[in-house]
């Protein structure tokens, strides 16, 4: 296992993402210490195990767990796992700690690299794409609803036996592969999270708001101007599972978007994950989503590049609402985003 370095795997974020990627590095033989927040969480896994229900059947993993605030240096191989709106904190506490050889893998939605890269440069951050499914659902229990496959890469596009090795040891959890275009797969993801978004401003199931003919319109509207944005930054723009981002460019059959979202529909509606993770933030853990890191980041390089994004500024504003309790999860939300970008609402 020294080719990801002698030392451990320290893994900072050991929620449904970090704790299932550790739980099975564990398993697989791999020296592995999950660190969070939670000290209820830290709790239940170092007395009762990591259980991980779903798709994989129902086991219990024993990683040792601590809280992040016990980690001490050096760190070796660092797998951030923490909400994007936490990044800034994370690596706060991390990168004083990291060995001179140590680096930071990002497994975070939005473009948490070159945040990371701010603290301890380019060199020792690693990209990686994660889209497979699953929440904790309670401290110490974690529901996997679908795999998917991890894309590790560096930031330059290289391929390095860093890189080789970190998918390896990955590969354990999710199936993996090294990629020469990790902002493309990034990017990739930002779009498929404009539609994340949308659906989740409403307190019904995925596929139920992409049914609706004004869910369906929002939704093809924030991925189409997040893809414009993505092409300003990257070349290309990678398919995110079945989710295929190219769809939504500009002059392509509006037939092509829609077939996109009546799959991504269907995928969820036959899941055992029936709502986004930005939904179970807002619904059950009554928490910030990572609303600024993802849509935010859409609006704010669109307006640098002169792209413009009026679907996801008014989706960024209401879930802004929504956090701050000033507004529910209603139907009403689509009509709102609606109306104040100018879009034109269909009769419900």
């Amino acid at each position: 296992m020294s080719r990801i370095g002698d030392s451990r795997i320290v893994i900072v974020g050991a929620g449904a993402i970090g704790g299932t990627v550790g739980a099975y590095l564990h398993e697989a033989g791999y020296d592995v210490l999950l660190a969070d927040a939670s000290p209820q969480h830290v709790e239940a896994i170092n007395e009762h195990g990591l259980r991980i229900t779903g798709v994989r059947g129902d086991r219990v993993f024993r990683p040792p767990a601590i809280l992040a605030d016990e980690l001490h240096s050096p760190l070796g191989v660092v797998i951030l796992c923490v909400k994007g709106n936490h990044t800034e904190g994370a690596m706060g506490r991390v990168a004083p700690l990291l060995a001179p050889d140590g680096y930071v893998v990002s497994l975070q939605n939005g473009l948490n690299e070159a945040l990371i890269a701010r603290h301890v440069d380019e060199g020792r951050t690693v990209g990686a794409f994660v889209h497979f499914g699953a929440d904790l659902v309670e401290p110490g229990v974690v529901r996997l609803g679908y795999e998917a496959t991890i894309r590790v890469g560096e930031l330059d596009g290289g391929i390095t036996a860093r890189a080789e090795a970190l998918a390896k040891a990955l590969s354990h959890a999710m199936p993996a592969r090294v990629t020469e275009n990790i902002w493309g797969f990034l990017w990739g993801k930002l779009v498929f999270g404009a539609t994340g978004f949308v659906v989740s401003c409403v307190d019904v199931p995925v596929a139920e708001v992409i049914d609706e003919p004004l869910g369906r319109s929002l939704c093809r509207a924030a991925s189409a101007e997040a893809y414009l944005v993505a092409r300003t930054r990257v070349e290309k723009v990678e398919p995110i599972g079945e989710f295929v981002p190219e769809k939504f460019a500009p002059g392509e059959d509006p037939r092509g978007a829609d077939e996109a979202l009546t799959t991504l529909a269907d995928s969820w509606r036959h899941s055992i994950k029936r709502h986004m993770g930005i939904w179970r933030d807002l619904k059950v853990w009554r928490r910030k989503t990572e609303v600024d890191e993802q849509v935010g980041q859409i609006v704010a390089t669109g307006r640098e590049r002169g792209v413009r994004t009026p679907v996801n500024a008014a989706v960024l504003e209401i879930m802004h609402e929504i956090e701050s309790g000033k507004r529910g999860m209603g139907w009403e939300n689509l009509e709102e985003i609606a109306r104040r970008s100018g879009a034109v609402p269909s009769a419900r």
